[in-house]
């Protein structure tokens, strides 16, 4: 109870100055007890692993020389932000990853903790804690090799800042991986309008569409805090087979991985002309 109360009280200090919404907090909490129902309200979240988890090991093994046969991602730490009942923690742990899930909703974290506790082998290699982003910042300076934030930045109430606290905690040449999202007219029929009105895919009420963000507004966001965009990818769920795949076009949701500058790089600046390459390049991927 103590810790919950710190918790408010910090939190009602800081809020002016926090990616975290307090609305959106209250959304997730109502849902806190059904992260790992596979058939509930989270179902779509379940599949969107089967394309997701290998998109970030894929991604982290062309990066790398080493690899660990049966623990690929051994030896790298991994924050998930945003990580609920720890649906994508769990499987990013079993890879070998050392992982740490923040999530600002206590219950969350709660589910989550409860259901690592079933496997020894999780227990060990995932810890949870109730905090945003911006709470650990002072503690975890250039503290993970890897960031998750998958199917958060559309809940955020500053995504400024948020990519700021990412480059952060991030260690120079760390991996940003995204998945959210695009703000297009698309997106509000088949996102808000079908999925929660009338299917009932995602609880009535989860997403604002005025928060969804386009890729390139994402992109100049990541590229003007320090971050390489390297990949943008279109994703398409499928309701009538509960499946995700990757497609062409990122006018519904769309996953991103960005590289944070290396060391040397803070000491030179970037040639004007491959920023207008790298947007040419990516403008005619959106829609």
């Amino acid at each position: 109870q103590l810790s919950l109360f710190r918790f408010t009280v910090k939190r009602s200090f800081s809020t002016s100055h926090s990616s975290v919404d307090s609305k959106e907090m209250k959304k997730f909490q109502l849902l806190a007890h059904k992260w790992w129902d596979e058939e509930g309200e989270y179902a779509a979240l379940h599949s969107m692993n089967d394309i997701r988890v290998p998109f970030i090991r894929d991604t982290l093994l062309s990066m790398s020389s080493n690899y660990h046969l049966g623990n690929p991602l051994s030896g790298i730490k991994i924050l998930d932000v945003g990580c609920g009942g720890g649906l994508l923690s769990e499987p990013l742990g079993r890879l070998g990853a050392s992982v740490t899930g923040i999530d600002p909703v206590e219950d969350n974290i709660r589910t989550a903790d409860r259901h690592k506790s079933f496997d020894p082998v999780l227990a060990k290699r995932i810890q949870y804690k109730s905090s945003s982003l911006e709470e650990i910042v002072e503690e975890s300076m250039e503290t993970f090799d890897v960031i998750v934030a998958s199917e958060v930045v559309e809940h955020v109430a500053d995504l400024e800042m948020f990519i700021k606290c990412c480059s952060q905690v991030l260690k120079p040449d760390g991996s940003l991986f995204i998945t959210t999202i695009n703000k297009t007219q698309l997106s509000y029929v088949l996102g808000i309008v079908v999925a929660e009105k009338i299917m009932g895919i995602v609880p009535e009420g989860t997403h604002e569409w005025e928060k969804f963000v386009p890729p390139e507004e994402l992109e100049h966001l990541l590229e003007s805090n320090g971050f390489s965009v390297t990949t943008v990818n279109g994703m398409l769920y499928n309701p009538l087979s509960g499946s995700w795949s990757w497609t062409e076009s990122t006018s519904l949701n769309y996953a991103v991985h960005a590289v944070k500058a290396g060391a040397q790089a803070h000491t030179t600046d970037t040639p004007p002309e491959t920023d207008t390459q790298q947007h040419s390049a990516t403008a005619g991927t959106a829609g």
